[in-house]
């Protein structure tokens, strides 16, 4: 039985985007089973799938392991593969894959941070963003003014926008000092920079904004920004759950909850972090009294070459 579309099976297996793999096709750099491909012939496990003369190794999409990523996007790195201008792209600091790819769920634009889901599943991902499947994302957003009652039964109630009504589902203060307040507000579409356009709607000028769940996963409080963390099989069964999806037997990251705080750190950020610990280390053994023993000598670094190696 022949499982999937071709071009579909192609985008899966990590060499492009499906419409990609449809202008390779239609190229005529595809063969299937050594005769010449068309968009839309179907692929199965035994086929002989070649591009531009490279076998590839067919794998049902069952057979797969799903996996996601939560990864805390930073201030300055933009939401695409690459980038002409040479600056950051989200993708830089994710785990490669052989024969896969990343594929992003919903985008934050450059000066926005916070939760962005990554998976190697294509159809989950085109899941949770459809705007059919009503997915809830929060975000905690800074304001320069005042959402007054009238401002946020406006915002709830919906608001024309250039690309057509939008509204969020909800609106609360959230505190903040002075002239900038921070409200938490849920919406159940991406549209490109909705959460602002939509207070800029109301003469609000949006001066921070952090993405805090994107459907069933929430921001994790232990991750750090420009860092990952790598979803298990109970989370990932609560997003498939939300867009029905089948779960999956090779589902989520594999090993204990220790081992996935260590498999999924960011080595370079990680790095960065032990130096700084040296040179806290550094300063406290500097500020040590010259009386101690010898013995707290000795102890001080030993714990200086514990910092070390970690």
């Amino acid at each position: 039985m022949k499982d999937e579309k071709l071009q579909k099976a192609l985008a899966r297996m990590g060499l492009g985007s499906r419409r990609q793999m449809e202008e390779v096709i239609k190229s005529g750099r595809v063969s299937v089973n050594s005769g010449p491909a068309t968009i839309g012939d179907r692929v199965g496990q035994g086929d002989e799938i070649r591009v531009d003369g490279r076998l590839i190794k067919y794998t049902a999409e069952n057979e797969k392991r799903r996996r996601v990523l939560a990864y805390y996007k930073p201030e300055g790195e933009i939401c695409s593969a690459s980038d002409p201008e040479g600056r950051p792209t989200v993708f830089e600091r994710l785990p490669k894959l052989t024969h896969d790819r990343w594929v992003m769920v919903g985008r934050l634009d450059i000066n926005s941070t916070g939760l962005l889901l990554f998976t190697n599943d294509g159809e989950m991902a085109h899941r949770l963003m459809h705007p059919s499947n009503e997915v809830t994302r929060e975000y905690a957003v800074r304001v320069l003014g005042e959402v007054t009652p009238d401002i946020a039964r406006n915002l709830t109630a919906g608001v024309m926008l250039e690309d057509g009504m939008a509204q969020f589902e909800d609106i609360k203060e959230g505190g903040g000092d002075g002239v900038n307040k921070w409200y938490h507000v849920k919406l159940k579409e991406g549209r490109n920079r909705e959460v602002r356009r939509l207070f800029e709607s109301q003469g609000l000028k949006v001066s921070r904004l952090l993405r805090t769940r994107y459907g069933t996963i929430s921001l994790p409080k232990e991750l750090r920004t420009g860092r990952f963390l790598e979803l298990d099989k109970k989370e990932i069964n609560t997003l498939t759950d939300l867009v029905s999806l089948r779960p999956r037997h090779g589902t989520g990251l594999q090993g204990t909850a220790k081992e996935k705080q260590e498999r999924i750190k960011n080595k370079p950020l990680k790095a960065r972090r032990s130096d700084n610990r040296n040179s806290n280390t550094k300063a406290s053994s500097s500020a040590k009294s010259k009386g101690r023993s010898s013995a707290s000598d000795r102890r001080s670094r030993h714990t200086g070459n514990r910092s070390n190696q970690s």
